[in-house]
């Protein structure tokens, strides 16, 4: 059940006749009143003929008339508007239902508490089988104006009860962090244009898309720009940037002037300050030793980055912890999104459905530590940057990685209880084994056709039994154990040791709750032993032979060498410049 609140009106005989009349598309029928403040001698133009619309609208304006004319300033806000309609699947409620749901949701809004004798005046007109209207006027019988600060959010929870009670569908409780539902004008519009989406949420699409692409806040509405979407910049008298807001091409108002959209009214981390703090986080800097040692690909860093959500999303609670989780969380949306436009077409749609159902899931009450996820955004903006696409391996390593952080931003928001957010993410993990199913085929092929002898397949097997006892047998029954096999045997012929190798994957992925874990276990293992394993001795000799080569003040009393008397050979003259 949903009673989404309007914004406050001042004509009570306007909005009486279109509840009394036969709707924008002749969907009202039978209008009535089920209840009301005082239902003895109340005018239903519904039930009595002889009963106006203006007589209605005068009764429920009587305190707003008696206050304007004892004070000087008139109050002119005093519709109230609340809708409230059930879900499609849900039974048919009976009139007397309806009333005592009316009641509770005035009750719940601060229009009339029960037990007050002075509140508003209202009525609840039903014209439909699965949903009412309620009106109030927001004067008191005493003159005062009702308490209606955070209405929204008591009349949300009363409905949560109110579905309980009642054996209908059970939405999930708001948190303020949600979208607005467009609006049945938005929505009218769209269809006279043949738009598949309202403005708002096609905006919200594009802005989403942009956002991986660019550093700064001028870039942001640059690239908007050149993408065709109009755009309406703040600024201050210094030139600074303040706010934006953005326009659909051909969403033209009544006057033919472009419609346009701030972002905050598009979602709620979509405003300039929110963007802002994020484009900033993601440019952080990097020392010589951390730019040789990335891997060779984006796509091979972005998997490592996602090792990092791993830690996050695992630590215990806490306000910075919480913090740096939900930033992860955030940066982890736009990952998502900077693969989706990276990938073939064929994984494309799949993981545009995904980025598109986890915006949801990007956003809490908690206020994120953006610098915390800088590993994570930097990794999104080098996949869209990236002039080769990915090998079938590291993308479906990537993919695999995906799953997983989504999986750890799910339970998460679970533990949190934020309700939306994890079933945001739910919805997007559907996507995201979709394609990586898709995308780790090609490779399982492959791996089969060549999967080591019978008896390097029993030793491996071996190795799986001793690394991971509680999962082996499920691993060994898995269809794709010949491909993790042929996985091992290349790894070891790298130098790497397969027990050891799923020791530490069956750490970075616990299995227990994996579909298919051989599938889990060949993607992180091709990713972790992409390289040849080192080998100690020439580890040992790289270091001595860069100590030895890192020039050195030498005492006055020591020769070049270290050792006293002796004089430097060739080579080592010029090492020291003699």
């Amino acid at each position: 059940m949903i009673a989404p609140i309007k914004p406050a009106g001042s004509r009570t005989r306007g909005l009486l006749a279109y509840l009394y009349g036969p709707g924008r598309h002749d969907e009202h029928h039978d209008p009535h009143i089920v209840a009301a403040f005082a239902m003895f001698g109340m005018p239903d133009p519904g039930r009595d003929e002889s009963a106006t619309l203006t007589e209605l609208a005068r009764y429920l304006d009587e305190p707003v008339r008696l206050r304007n004319s004892e004070f000087g300033k008139p109050v002119t806000d005093h519709v109230w508007h609340c809708p409230v309609r059930a879900a499609p699947e849900d039974r048919y409620l009976s009139d007397a239902e309806w009333g005592e749901i009316a009641r509770r949701i005035v009750a719940a809004a601060g229009i009339a508490p029960e037990g007050d004798d002075l509140a508003c005046r209202w009525i609840a007109v039903r014209h439909a089988d699965d949903h009412l209207h309620i009106l109030a006027t927001t004067v008191r019988e005493d003159g005062r104006r009702p308490k209606l600060h955070d209405s929204g959010i008591r009349v949300g929870d009363e409905c949560r009860e109110i579905e309980k009670g009642y054996g209908l569908r059970e939405l999930k409780k708001g948190d303020r962090t949600g979208t607005h539902r467009p609006a049945q004008a938005e929505m009218h519009k769209a269809d006279r244009l043949g738009w598949e989406q309202t403005s708002k949420e096609w905006l919200e699409d594009r802005i989403r898309a942009a956002i991986p692409h660019v550093k700064s806040a001028e870039e942001f509405l640059a690239y908007l720009e050149v993408d065709g979407i109009a755009v309406k910049p703040r600024r201050g008298p210094s030139g600074d940037l303040l706010g934006y807001a953005v326009g659909r091409p051909d969403d033209l108002n009544k006057d033919g002037a472009q419609v346009f959209h701030p972002g905050g009214k598009i979602a709620p981390d979509l405003s300039l300050p929110k963007l802002s703090a994020r484009f900033e986080s993601g440019s952080p800097e990097e020392s010589p030793t951390a730019r040789r040692d990335r891997p060779t690909t984006p796509w091979q860093q972005a998997t490592d980055a996602l090792d990092a959500l791993h830690v996050e999303l695992t630590g215990t609670g806490g306000d910075g912890v919480d913090a740096r989780a939900q930033a992860h969380i955030t940066a982890l949306g736009e990952l998502i999104e900077a693969t989706a436009q990276q990938v073939p077409p064929d994984l494309g749609a799949e993981l545009q459905a995904a980025s598109k159902a986890f915006a949801r899931a990007q956003r809490s009450q908690i206020r994120a530590e953006d610098r915390a996820a800088d590993a994570v955004r930097v990794a999104a903006r080098d996949i869209i940057n990236t002039a080769t696409g990915p090998d079938g391996g590291a993308l479906a390593s990537l993919l695999a990685a995906l799953v997983w952080a989504t999986i750890l931003a799910e339970r998460w928001h679970e533990a949190k209880h934020h309700a939306h957010q994890a079933d945001a993410a739910r919805r997007s993990l559907q996507h995201l084994q979709t394609a990586a199913d898709q995308a780790l085929a090609p490779t399982l092929t492959a791996l089969e056709h060549r999967q080591p002898k019978q008896d390097a397949r029993r030793t491996l097997a071996s190795d799986l039994r001793t690394a991971v006892p509680d999962h082996a047998e499920r691993i060994l029954a898995d269809s794709a154990w010949p491909a993790l096999a042929t996985v091992l045997a290349d790894a070891e012929a790298g130098g790497h040791k397969p027990h050891q190798l799923l020791k530490e994957a069956a750490a970075r992925r616990e299995l227990t709750t994996a579909r298919q874990p051989a599938r889990v276990l060949i993607t992180r293992i091709q990713h972790t032993s992409r390289n040849p394993a080192a080998n100690p001795r020439a580890e040992a000799a790289r270091r001595r032979s860069t100590q030895t080569a890192s020039p050195r003040m030498t005492p006055p009393h020591e020769s070049p060498t270290g050792v006293a008397g002796i004089a430097p050979g060739p080579s080592q003259r010029h090492r020291h410049g003699r």
